[in-house]
C-alpha cells in the first residue's frame, strides 16, 4: 500500500475551543452513553449538516406554498453510513448484536443502551463502528 493510499483512510483530528459549560456536558453524555467525547462530537457533527439541510428545505418549500409555487423537489440525505461507506470501504451487511456497549443510531441517533439488541456494521475494509437501531434495521430489510 502506497503512502498516499494509506493518508486517505487517515481521519482528520479537528481541535476546536469551546466553554468550559460545554465541556462538562459533552464528557458527563460521553460517561453516561460509555462512549468518547470524540465519537460524541463525531456523530453530532455528521448528523447536524443533514437536519439544517432539512430544516431548510422545509422552510423553503413552505415558503414556495404560501406564495403558491410549486415546492422543490426533496434532496436525498446522505446518511452517515452511506458516507462512511464510501470513505471506509462498503458495508457488506449488518450483524444483529446484544450491545455490551452503548452506542449511537447512525440513521436516527437514538440511543442504544448496553444490553439492548442492534445490528452493527460489516465493513469491506476496516473503519468507525455504525450501528443501527432495529427499527432502522428494519427499513434496510424493506428497502431490499
Amino acid at each position: 500500500m502506497s503512502d498516499e493510499q494509506r493518508d486517505e483512510r487517515k481521519e482528520r483530528v479537528l481541535h476546536t475551543r469551546v466553554p468550559p459549560s460545554l465541556d462538562d456536558q459533552l464528557k458527563q453524555r460521553a460517561r453516561t452513553l460509555g462512549m468518547s467525547v470524540s465519537t460524541i462530537v463525531r456523530h453530532v457533527l455528521l448528523n447536524t449538516f443533514g437536519l439544517v439541510e432539512d430544516i431548510v428545505a422545509d422552510s423553503t418549500n413552505a415558503a414556495l406554498a404560501l406564495g403558491g409555487q410549486e415546492p422543490l423537489g426533496r434532496r436525498p440525505r446522505v446518511r452517515a453510513a452511506e458516507r462512511d461507506a464510501a470513505a471506509e470501504g462498503v458495508v457488506l451487511g449488518w450483524q444483529e448484536v446484544l450491545l455490551n456497549v452503548n452506542a449511537v443510531c447512525d440513521r436516527c441517533n437514538a440511543v442504544l443502551r448496553k444490553g439492548r439488541r442492534a445490528a452493527i456494521a460489516v465493513r469491506e475494509r476496516p473503519g468507525p463502528r455504525v450501528f443501527l437501531c432495529r427499527k432502522c434495521l428494519a427499513r434496510v430489510r424493506a428497502e431490499e
